[in-house]
Formats: structure tokens, C-alpha cells, sequence
């Protein structure tokens, strides 16, 4: 018998080679795991872990946002209030008024037209008569009226003593003079009043 050639071998054993990886890759693996329900179970709830998981770190993330948020609303709401309270303060130094002179009048005339007339009127009588005086003239008149009523005569007559002289005080327009007619000329016609 006749010796084969070692490069017959050779080829005959590279295309047994070919045939088997060709064989090997067509057959699914058979040590890969396949899916069952548990494994399919056991992702959903690891997904619906981690899903959770994110949304509170987000609901902390944001708690923490407002948390600072608020904070510093508080912070710059406690550094206003007290800037307002050095204004009001006149003999702090760096201190002036918060309202103008005259505000401050209106300020009261509002305040005391909202009280009750028989508590306002003890008060008022306690005040300077100037400062009653431009306090009530800023007043709607049926609260100053109220007020008044309710002051004792005393008090209630100085007051209307002090308001009738600054409103005698005031400037008033001067009508104007009459019309004088040259001697000789036609005087106007009056009106007849009914």
C-alpha cells in the first residue's frame, strides 16, 4: 500500500478543521444561559430598583434646592427688615426717617381714620395742636367729624379753632373788581334771579 503524502494529510486534516468550526458555529451555545421568567423577574425588579432609586435622589435634589432657596429668601428678607429698622431709627447714627415729614401726616390720618372714633379721640386730644391740626386736615371730614364728636367740648373746640385759623390763614384768590362803566356809557343789563 502506498504511503499518503504528509501534504495530503496536512490539507485533509486544515479541511476537517473548516468543517468542524463551521459545525460549531451553526449549533447555538449550548453553555450560554438562556433567559427563563425568574432571570426576566429578577432584571424588571433590579430596573425598577434603580428607577426608584433616581427618582429620590431627584425628589432630595430638588428638596435641597428649595431648602436653599428658602434660605436665602429668609436671609435676605432678615437683612431688609433690619436695614428698615436702622432707617426708622432717626438717632441711630447712619439712621434717617423713612417717610417724609408730610407722609408721616398722611400715614396718621390713615391710621386714626381706621380706629374707632371714641378711642381715636383719646388719643388725638394727647397730641401737639400742630400736629393735630395737619393730621386732621389730610382726614376725610366724616372721620375728622366723628372724632371730634367724640373729643370732650374743650379739646374738640381748640382743634376747630386752630383748623378754622390756618384755613383764615390760607391764600385766597381775590375776585376780581368790579367792572367800573364810564359816565355816559350803557350799563349791562342784569339778570333777574327766580
Amino acid at each position: 500500500m502506498a504511503r499518503p503524502s504528509l501534504l495530503l494529510l496536512t490539507a485533509a486534516a486544515s479541511a476537517l478543521t473548516v468543517v468542524a468550526n463551521a459545525a460549531t458555529l451553526a449549533v447555538p451555545d449550548q453553555d450560554a444561559p438562556t433567559k427563563t421568567r425568574l432571570g426576566n423577574s429578577i432584571e424588571q425588579d433590579l430596573s425598577a430598583r434603580d428607577s426608584a432609586a433616581a427618582k429620590r435622589k431627584r425628589s432630595l435634589d430638588l428638596r435641597e434646592q428649595a431648602a436653599k432657596a428658602a434660605e436665602a429668601r429668609l436671609q435676605a428678607n432678615l437683612e431688609a427688615r433690619q436695614k428698615e429698622a436702622a432707617a426708622m431709627a432717626p438717632g441711630m447714627p447712619g439712621g434717617e426717617p423713612a417717610l417724609p415729614p408730610e407722609a408721616q401726616f398722611d400715614e396718621l390720618a390713615r391710621i386714626y381714620q381706621a380706629m374707632k372714633p371714641a378711642k381715636a379721640a383719646l388719643v388725638f386730644e394727647q397730641l401737639d395742636m400742630e400736629v393735630q391740626m395737619k393730621v386732621a386736615q389730610r382726614m376725610r371730614a366724616n372721620s375728622t367729624a366723628s372724632i371730634l364728636a367724640a373729643m370732650t367740648p374743650r379739646g374738640a373746640a381748640a382743634l376747630s379753632m386752630a383748623l378754622a385759623r390756618k384755613s383764615a390763614n390760607a391764600p385766597r384768590p381775590r375776585p376780581a373788581a368790579p367792572a367800573v362803566a364810564a359816565p355816559g356809557a350803557a350799563m349791562p343789563p342784569t339778570v333777574a334771579r327766580r
